[in-house]
């Protein structure tokens, strides 16, 4: 009982978070002087993925970084699949060629860089330094471009707020979602003692629809308030900041046992609901793929607590 109370809690408050959060993200593109993808790629995606970020750091602290791993690597199945999925229920999603540009297809290349790094069934130091310099090579030539764009005009409606609002309450809104992710992964947890389930399992299930809950609420908030671009960038740098900070940092602090059958269809999951994701000609998202990604969300879970 006292674990369900704690899964409730955390979708409430969540809720609460996640609508001050979008506001602050809008009034960060507007002071910046940048598009919102842009802020929603960079800034907005590393914030909502700082729960990751926490659990993998402690789990590799603490000698288990497999915990860390299977988190970042299925919070990317979770983001795609389950997350997008459910926004398409709510209607076909209008991109630009922007959306899919550059960052789009780095996402997709890490889950086979991931894939080629753990054929021997480890991430070595070494390895996971390779992740953290590839992320931060993208991270500089992001940041070169968002600069060179602050000239053009951008996309964002006036706003009230201040810089300084604006801040303090993107502070407040990731702080409520990071404690709902928590409150999240304490009562999924509690609930999953009595079925045994290993490390690796815990984390890229269980533990990654908690730290995943700051994107939940940012992506279908942006859909229900028309900022389908805020979503769609969020979703995107989120998986390029777990699959190479994430998982580079945990590999640097302790090496990290990969075991491929459980890794591998984790990644492969992964590649799938990204290519999912790509839009028509016309650039739009039709619906029945929202439909696609959760039937494939369902399989990941059925083969991931089954293999």
């Amino acid at each position: 009982m006292t674990d369900l109370a704690l899964i409730l809690g955390a979708v409430l408050l969540a809720a609460a978070g996640g609508e001050a959060f979008l506001r602050s993200i809008l009034g960060a593109a507007l002071h910046l002087r940048v598009p919102k993808v842009v802020v929603a790629t960079t800034l907005a995606a590393f914030a909502t993925s700082s729960p990751e970020l926490t659990v993998s750091t402690v789990a590799a602290l603490a000698g288990q970084p497999e915990i860390g791993l299977g988190d970042a690597l299925g919070s990317n199945v979770v983001n795609i699949a389950l997350i997008f999925g459910l926004a398409l229920l709510y209607g076909a999603v209008q991109t630009s060629r922007q959306d899919f540009g550059r960052d789009f297809y780095l996402a997709l290349a890490v889950p086979a860089l991931s894939f080629f790094l753990i054929l021997d069934g480890r991430i070595e130091r070494a390895e996971a330094l390779l992740l953290l310099a590839v992320f931060l090579a993208w991270l500089v030539w992001t940041v070169r471009s968002a600069l060179r764009q602050r000239a053009v005009a951008v996309d964002v409606e006036a706003s009230e707020l201040s810089a300084g609002k604006s801040l303090l309450l993107g502070a407040l809104g990731l702080g409520a979602l990071i404690a709902a992710g928590r409150l999240f992964v304490s009562g999924a947890t509690g609930l999953a003692a009595a079925f045994a389930v290993d490390t690796y399992v815990i984390g890229a299930i269980l533990v990654a629809i908690g730290t995943s809950l700051p994107e939940l609420v940012t992506v279908i908030l942006s859909r229900l308030r028309g900022h389908d671009d805020v979503g769609v960038g969020t979703l995107i740098g989120s998986n390029l900041f777990n699959g190479l900070a994430i998982v580079g940092v945990a590999g640097t602090l302790h090496p990290i046992a990969a075991p491929m059958s459980e890794v591998a269809l984790t990644l492969a999951c992964g590649i799938v609901a990204l290519l999912l994701l790509l839009p028509n000609r016309s650039g739009l998202i039709v619906r029945r793929r929202g439909f696609l990604l959760l039937l494939l969300y369902v399989g990941f879970v059925w083969a991931t607590l089954t293999s």
